[in-house]
């Protein structure tokens, strides 16, 4: 590979607005792509992907590079060049990376290695934390799994399509994917490209959603013609996904605190033809406290550390704080207590987090189930979906019903 010096600068003005300024590698990197209209596919992978690996390693590439925080534009240079080095890309005779120890980057690589914390790039706090939480065995497995570049996974839109007939409609424009089994509508891209150029996109035919995140529809048993709740909709990609296993038939409603991500999914919607889609904003508490004891399914996907899903988001690691575990498993108690009102007599609530710790998992259903609240309701089935084991996202999913 011939590193080129405009792709590569891009790639360190990424870094440092991720490492420096704090801002989301997702937005930077989408960002920083904007900055070149001639810049062709190719060009546009190698900084979105080299932009993600090095954020992924950090730590491994800070400790080799010997650099740390604020990083310095000539120590951003280095990362680079650990990531060079230990891809076997022949580095270029620039000033800002010459006299780069390619033996001692390999020496060290091998070295640091073998301590775990250091091999999978990872803060000492979730290091620990997984491995006090999950046991020293699953955590080593799960966290060299959740270091694993994500695969570009499809839910077929069965409002507008079916399975077979998206493969022959993407395949038309070039794009090659494969059913995944024990997947009812998913498929994989046999390359990465950006499917959201495609006219199989616009036309509605298909979302991006990872293959565990599609099992929730199911495990949420939405039927046609049931009232069910989206509490925690968000933009929406499990709403959807709701709309089209209840073929459009009974009432969807969307339910979030933040205006802007209803308006997204209004418009996501539209575009899937989900027309049994209602949104409102949680302004106030009337507006849940009116729908008390009136679903037949409330989905609680909860805020959550997000740990399940860090092949996606490897900037969360540098991100996370211990002090939010702390925060956020009293508000998903808070909104497990209030939002499972919503659910009628015999219905179902079904509680989801996209994370592997059971402190915002098993024991939060069980801490649920001992309260005022919880009592009305009994645990049916809870399922553990770990990236190790399935190759795709970290999953929590519990569905309960009332009596």
């Amino acid at each position: 590979m011939r590193l080129h010096r405009n792709l590569v600068f891009a790639v360190v003005d990424a870094l440092n607005l991720i490492f420096n300024e704090g801002e989301y590698a997702d937005k930077v990197v989408e960002k920083t792509l904007k900055h070149d209209k001639r810049w062709g596919s190719r060009d546009r992978g190698f900084i979105a992907e080299t932009t993600y690996d090095i954020v992924r390693w950090k730590r491994l590439y800070s400790e080799i590079a010997e650099v740390g925080a604020p990083y310095s534009r000539p120590n951003l240079f280095r990362l680079f060049a650990v990531w060079a080095v230990l891809r076997g890309i022949q580095l270029p005779d620039w000033k800002q990376i010459e006299h780069t120890p390619a033996r001692r980057i390999k020496g060290r690589f091998d070295e640091l290695s073998k301590i775990r914390k250091y091999r999978e790039s990872i803060p000492d706090w979730i290091d620990d934390l997984g491995a006090d939480s999950l046991g020293e065995e699953l955590w080593t497995k799960e966290i060299a799994a959740l270091n694993k570049q994500a695969q570009v996974v499809l839910r077929t839109n069965t409002l507008k399509t079916t399975k077979n007939k998206l493969i022959t409609i993407l395949l038309d424009e070039g794009i090659g994917t494969d059913p995944i089994e024990g997947y009812a509508d998913a498929l994989v891209l046999k390359e990465r490209t950006n499917v959201f150029k495609t006219k199989a996109f616009a036309d509605g035919f298909f979302e991006v959603q990872d293959a565990s995140s599609q099992k929730v529809g199911t495990f949420a048993q939405a039927e046609p013609g049931l009232r069910v709740i989206d509490a925690c909709a968000g933009a929406g990609g499990k709403t959807l996904h709701l709309a089209a296993l209840m073929q459009n038939k009974g009432q969807l409603i969307a339910l979030d605190i933040y205006s802007n991500k209803l308006k997204e999914l209004k418009r996501r919607a539209k575009r899937a033809g989900a027309h049994n889609i209602e949104t409102r904003l949680i302004s106030t508490s009337k507006v849940y406290k009116k729908l008390y004891s009136s679903a037949d399914r409330v989905l609680i996907d909860a805020p959550c550390t997000g740990l399940g899903v860090l092949r996606r988001n490897p900037d969360a690691k540098w991100k996370l704080q211990p002090e939010f575990l702390t925060k956020i498993t009293k508000v998903q108690q808070e909104i497990l207590r209030t939002y499972s009102k919503m659910v009628k007599e015999k219905g179902k609530l079904v509680y989801v987090t996209c994370s592997i710790l059971p402190q915002e998992n098993k024991e939060q259903v069980k801490q649920f189930l001992g309260s005022d609240e919880g009592k009305e309701f009994s645990l049916e089935k809870e399922v553990n979906i770990y990236a190790s084991e399935s190759g795709f996202d970290g999953f929590y999913m519990a569905r309960l019903v009332r009596k």
